[in-house]
């Protein structure tokens, strides 16, 4: 009871480390998940929005994705479920062919918080290769004098699953002249030797056949056999011998196709055909075989492709040289890559804002960037920075990522657009750099009141022309101030305006002068009419006329014409109440006679019509039809 009690004590604890361990990874924006290779495109690998606390809602509005560290997509987010799931079948052995553990890394980005999440996903291995012979046929020249116990090494299988899938054992059949035997290399890799167990004889049997299988460790085991054939020959008392154990060289990876990287040499002390040394690959990668050629005669390894640091930077090889016997000596040659710098920065834009407002604080987030380099060391180093003198600075944000922020507060009336150029650069030599440029729009916000060009405006203007220059200045006045309208430009209008109303304020004076001129000078003409035919009358006989009766009448309704053009003379002395009784008689009885005109007349009152004159002198103009030689005043 209590044993039981202790193990479920610390199962508990296991388990509240294990909660206690992915809350801390969520904390800190990084989570790790496990998924067997070889799954399905769709595949389930991890529930994300649990695990990060998301909301399902929040997935969509905030525009969550998944991007995967390097060109292959290899995950992508479940926007329904929001579980993390598989893009492409991932093959752990293409991608990880010499590396114990296989990770990936993706990211998880959500936009509208400018966050980004870092996901490790590990691709566990599954028993899908078996092992394999790079030959499926060996032969072997054993002399019949060897000697029972004589070790012969043979070509190792490869598997290239990990753990216990990968390779595990040997096995041999086929006769009893000989044994296997294994050996443990110094990486814990199995190496295996045909071991002679008893005495050859040619002439008893010439070959012998036997078959090598090669076992994983999987459930259920694969398998992979090569075939042996051992033909008896006669003596061979020395084998080849290398000049080293292990050959080391540095190469970079930019060294051309066709060179010699190193040459192996081994000695053999017999002569003719058991003295005669050949060199072949004992144990390469599939990889390095595309890599690297070995002359069979010479020992030389020549590049046969480029290499490629950032892919594989560590190469180790196994050369054996044999004689004629098929005596050998094996040989490590060990090829390290050394990294140029031949990759340039790259600058992938994971968000961005197109427009931001001109009153956003001092700050604001407007891009987020990440910065990656595939070279190592120095040549790996990037160093960021924005080109130009802009309203803007790049701030690290973590890992290799960057936020390009406002640096102080922007105004769209002094520009209203930018184009921001990130630039990159590496620290190699010489350094390779690249760029990226954000374009941004600076949203308006009223913060600008109108301004008049000017503080006073001045014009001399009509009455009908200020209703229009007032209407252009208020609308002058209400446009809001802008650098593509200068001053100059409202001045230069303003002068125009005034120029044109004062042209039409001297054209109407011009016209009321002319005006009252003609009408002086018509009121002019009439006075001298009038005077000329006062002067005519005089000592004209009353007998010339009609009668005196039809004469007044005429001239009474004549003169109430005249007179409404003839206002000025009405205060002249000349039609002044005394006037009219010198020159007009007063009218007699009607039993008397008329006097003539010309003739003294009885002083009588005056006519009540002060006009009389006027209309008497303008009557006798119009009937003697005569001009005045001279003016008489």
């Amino acid at each position: 009871m209590c044993s039981a009690g202790r193990r479920w004590g610390r199962r508990q604890r296991v388990l509240l480390w294990g909660v206690l361990l992915a809350a801390w990874e969520a904390a800190w924006g990084q989570l790790r998940y496990s998924v067997p290779e070889e799954m399905p495109k769709g595949s389930f690998v991890g529930d994300v929005a649990k695990d990060l606390g998301l909301q399902m809602p929040a997935l969509q509005d905030r525009s969550v994705r998944v991007v995967s560290v390097g060109r292959t997509q290899y995950f992508a987010l479940h926007e329904r479920s929001g579980h993390l799931v598989t893009a492409e079948r991932i093959d752990r052995e293409q991608l990880c062919e010499s590396v114990e553990q296989c990770v990936l890394h993706c990211e998880l980005i959500v936009e509208g918080e400018m966050k980004v999440y870092e996901i490790e996903v590990e691709i566990t291995d599954i028993n899908d290769n078996a092992p394999t012979f790079r030959e499926a046929e060996k032969e072997l020249r054993v002399s019949e004098t060897t000697a029972p116990g004589s070790r012969f090494s043979l070509r190792e299988a490869q598997d290239a699953d990990s753990g216990r899938n990968t390779l595990q054992s040997y096995e041999l059949s086929g006769d009893e002249h000989f044994s296997l035997a294994v050996q443990t290399g110094p990486a814990g890799d199995q190496r295996p030797e045909l071991v002679l167990a008893k005495a050859l004889d040619r002439e008893e049997a010439a070959f012998h056949e036997l078959m090598l299988r090669a076992m994983d460790g999987g459930d259920p085991a694969r398998t992979g056999t090569a075939r042996i054939r051992v033909t008896v020959v006669d003596a061979n008392d020395n084998a080849p011998v290398f000049s080293q154990a292990e050959y080391t060289v540095r190469v970079a990876e930019d060294v051309p196709v066709g060179s010699v990287l190193v040459t192996v040499t081994a000695t053999d002390a017999d002569e003719g055909l058991n003295g005669d040394v050949k060199y072949s690959f004992h144990k390469i990668s599939d990889r390095a075989s595309e890599l690297f050629y070995l002359d069979i005669e010479s020992g030389e390894v020549t590049l046969k492709d480029d290499l490629d640091f950032d892919k594989i930077s560590f190469h180790e090889l196994e050369v054996q040289a044999h004689d004629g016997g098929e005596l050998s000596d094996t040989a490590k040659v060990i090829i390290t890559v050394t990294d140029v710098n031949d990759n340039a920065p790259e600058i992938l834009v994971r968000s961005s804002l197109s427009e931001v407002s001109e009153d956003s604080p001092t700050g604001t987030v407007v891009a987020l960037l990440h910065v990656q380099d595939q070279d190592s060391g120095a040549n790996g180093e990037v160093r960021c920075s924005l080109d130009g003198n802009v309203p803007f600075l790049l701030e690290r944000s973590q890992g290799s990522y960057y936020r390009v922020v406002t640096a102080r507060e922007l105004d769209r009336e002094q520009q209203s657009e930018y184009n921001v150029t990130v630039r990159a650069s590496d620290g190699g030599w010489p350094a390779l750099q690249s760029s990226r440029v954000l374009a941004l729009r600076v949203l308006d916000v009223n913060d600008n009141a109108p301004v008049f060009s000017q503080e006073r405006y001045s014009a001399l203007v009509l009455a009908d022309s200020v209703a229009e220059l007032l209407a252009e200045l208020g609308s002058a006045a209400h446009a809001e101030a802008a650098p593509a309208e200068p001053a100059a430009s409202l001045t230069r209008w303003l002068v125009l305006a005034v120029a044109a109303v004062s042209c039409l304020f001297l054209a109407f004076l011009l016209l009321l002068l002319a005006l009252r001129l003609r009408r002086w000078h018509r009121s002019q003409q009439q006075q001298q009419l009038l005077t000329t035919a006062g002067a005519a009358l005089r000592g004209v006989p009353a007998t010339h006329f009609v009668g005196i009766d039809g004469v007044r009448a005429f001239l009474h309704s004549y003169s109430h014409d005249v007179s409404l053009t003839a206002d000025s003379r009405k205060s002249h002395p000349r039609f002044s109440a005394a006037s009219c009784c010198d020159t007009l008689p007063a009218r007699p009885p009607p039993d008397e006679p008329a006097p003539l005109l010309g003739e003294e007349e009885p002083a009588g009152d005056c006519p009540a019509d002060p006009v009389a004159p006027s209309s008497v002198s303008s009557s006798v103009q119009f009937v003697s039809g005569k001009r005045p030689s001279r003016e008489i005043y």
